[in-house]
């Protein structure tokens, strides 16, 4: 779950990358700008002999030097503002170039992790979850209702509905759905149908099992040295558009889990934040397995999807077979 050095020092190299391509972008620009625009590379040429002129005359004792020299400075930068414009060129088109302007590609603001490294350590998070492997296979393109029938297929259109509905109104309502129901009828599919419609749409989603999600939070919790590291493992749990827990009860339940269940749970409700649980404990055995305002936390708060039907796992495999 947390970074080690080699994930790391690999996300420090992308920044380095970025830093040496946009550098090189901007000098194949200053050099296509001073092969085409007659003047511009003199008035360039002429900052530092502007400046090492004034600074003579401030070791002289002129005190004016230093003002003039902005003024200077100022008058220059927008005579070459005015020539790249009337040659065709945006006016900041010899700026710096940035992947992210908020850091300037250095990962960092003011001390602290900028929004692009939490990024891209949440696409490491996703690596270690499996899920870009999940994604090939559990997508709307390969969605398919010829396993069910009967109520089972009503329950199954039902869910799918749900999930379409979920996507399309996902950018301006706050929601939440539970999928439970017998193994193998498409609870983890589902949600990777949906997680996979996020994450195309730019969004941020994290997608844990259960068992990968707790462990994750134990081995931090209970590591002293790496209280930052856990501080932001929350955050990103708390803040990421969505959450999906999956396989809820497959888990070693024990008062850890489920204090730390609810607080997570919780603080993504009161931030509107949307998540997705799946499970194969029934309503009941949620209610007895986990405290009373869990449960109530997800009836009150989240659409709940039953589905039902063979293991379609285990068919797909007999049918392989034959």
């Amino acid at each position: 779950m947390p970074l080690n050095n080699t994930q790391y020092n690999a996300i420090v190299r992308t920044y380095e990358e970025k830093q040496n391509k946009n550098r090189r972008a901007l000098e194949e620009r200053r050099k296509y700008v001073y092969a085409h625009v007659d003047g511009y590379k003199e008035m360039e040429d002429s900052v530092a002999s502007l400046s090492v002129e004034q600074g003579r005359k401030l070791l002289e004792g002129n005190e004016t030097a230093l003002s003039e020299l902005k003024f200077l400075l100022k008058n220059l930068s927008e005579s070459k503002t005015s020539l790249l414009t009337a040659s065709g060129f945006p006016a900041t088109y010899l700026e710096p170039i940035y992947d992210c302007p908020d850091c300037q590609d250095t990962g960092y603001i003011n001390g602290k992790k900028c929004h692009c490294f939490r990024q891209a350590e949440i696409s490491l998070l996703y690596e270690q979850s499996n899920i870009s492997r999940m994604l090939e296979k559990e997508n709307f393109s390969v969605l398919s209702y010829e396993f069910y029938e009967g109520e089972d297929l009503a329950r199954f259109q039902n869910a799918v509905k749900e999930c379409k509905k979920f996507i399309g109104n996902f950018s301006f309502h706050y929601h939440n759905l539970l999928f439970y129901g017998t193994v193998g009828t498409g609870k983890s599919f589902l949600s990777g149908c949906i997680a996979k419609e996020l994450l195309e749409n730019g969004n941020s989603v994290i997608y844990f099992s259960a068992v990968g999600f707790f462990e994750a939070l134990s081995h931090l919790s209970f590591d002293y040295k790496n209280k930052e590291e856990l501080h932001n493992v929350y955050e990103d749990f708390y803040q990421c558009d969505l959450l999906i827990i999956d396989d809820l009860g497959t888990e070693l339940t024990n008062n850890f889990v489920t204090s730390q269940l609810f607080s997570c749970l919780n603080e993504r409700h009161l931030r509107k934040k949307s998540t997705i649980i799946s499970t194969n404990l029934s309503l009941e055995e949620l209610r007895n397995r986990y405290s009373d305002r869990i449960f109530s936390r997800i009836t009150s708060n989240y659409t709940i999807c039953k589905l039902s039907g063979p293991d379609i796992r285990i068919y797909k495999r007999l049918n392989k077979a034959e």
